[in-house]
Order: C-alpha cells, then structure tokens, then sequence
C-alpha cells in the first residue's frame, strides 16, 4: 500500500471510529447509516463536492463554511455535521471517502455482516442476487450484503470478492487459462 493512502486510511479509520462511538453511545446508528448514503451519493453524484473536499485551494473557513451548508442542506446529523465540520477545521476534508467505506465496513462488522462485491457479464436479477447471498451467506456464516458490478468482457460468469477471497468463474478467466496452457504445450 502507498503510504499516502494508508496515512489517509488510518486518518479515516479513527474518524469513523470516533463517529461510530459517539452514534452507538446517542442510539443514532439508523441516522449514521442515511448520513453514510446521503454522503456516497454526493461523492458519486457532485464533481463541486468533491472538488471542495479534495482540492487544497479552498481556506479552512471556505471549506467549513460550504460543508456546513451542504450538511444542513442534505439533512445531515448535528454528528456528521459537527465532524464534518471539524474535518475542515483539521484540513482533513480529503479522507471523507475513507472515512465513509470505514464507517460502512464498521457498521456491517457490528450487525455481523459482510460485503460481497460481485462482478458479472449483465446485470444479476433479484433471484440471482437473493440466490447468491443466500450461498454466500451459508460458506461464511454472516449475512451478504452484495455490492453488485457489471463488466461486459467477462463473456459470463461471476467474479466475487468476499474479504481476502476471490472466486472467479468468469468466461474471460477461464479462456486466458485455456490461452496458457496451449502456450505452454507448443
């Protein structure tokens, strides 16, 4: 791992723990999950959000200004709002998208679950999606939760990433195999 991302994940990770704390003492964890949402869709769907929390041009009080708006605007928690706040106050606006996967990863631990991210060659059904929790969800003793891709030039298949593991099933794998192996024989 580089050690900037590191630095930023450790950054992130005592944020999130601090958050979570403080959520689970006040008995606000269904608030800290739509705060969790609310965030990872305006990283997702604003390119001026994450310029003002990524980019070193904006002053403190700028950017404790503009977040503090944005938090009362989206219907943030007085929490995430005050720690978003004081992030800005740190400089430290930049690891929001870590602290948010940390908070998620602390959450899903908590309610002992897990995040299965899935990658296929067209969209999974529901039954297909219920279907393969359900089978995950049996091999490793914890709830699924599966964070579902799509990429096309896997031909078919699945690839799945629980944790350290991975099983992939794809058709592109197991062609580059095939390829392998008759490079080898000639």
């Amino acid at each position: 791992m580089s050690e900037p991302a590191s630095i930023s994940t450790g950054i992130a990770a005592r944020y999130a723990t601090a958050v979570y704390e403080l959520a689970k003492d006040g008995k606000a964890i269904k608030s800290l999950e739509g705060d969790i949402e609310t965030l990872s869709a305006a990283m997702a769907d604003s390119a001026d959000f994450n310029a003002l929390i990524n980019s070193p041009v904006y002053s403190r009080d700028e950017q404790g200004a503009a977040i503090t708006a944005i938090a009362k605007k989206a219907g943030l928690s007085t929490l995430m709002t005050n720690t978003l706040a004081l992030m800005a106050d740190k400089r430290r606006l930049f690891v929001v998208p870590h602290m948010v996967q940390a908070l998620r990863d602390i959450i899903a631990e908590d309610k002992g679950e897990v995040t299965a991210d899935v990658t296929s060659a067209k969209a999974l059904t529901k039954t297909q999606s219920d279907k393969l929790a359900k089978t995950l969800k049996a091999r490793m003793g914890k709830d699924v939760t599966i964070n579902a891709s799509v990429d096309e030039s896997l031909i078919g298949g699945l690839i799945v990433k629980v944790g350290s593991k991975m099983i992939d099933t794809s058709i592109r794998s197991k062609l580059a195999s095939l390829q392998n192996a008759m490079k080898e024989v000639g």
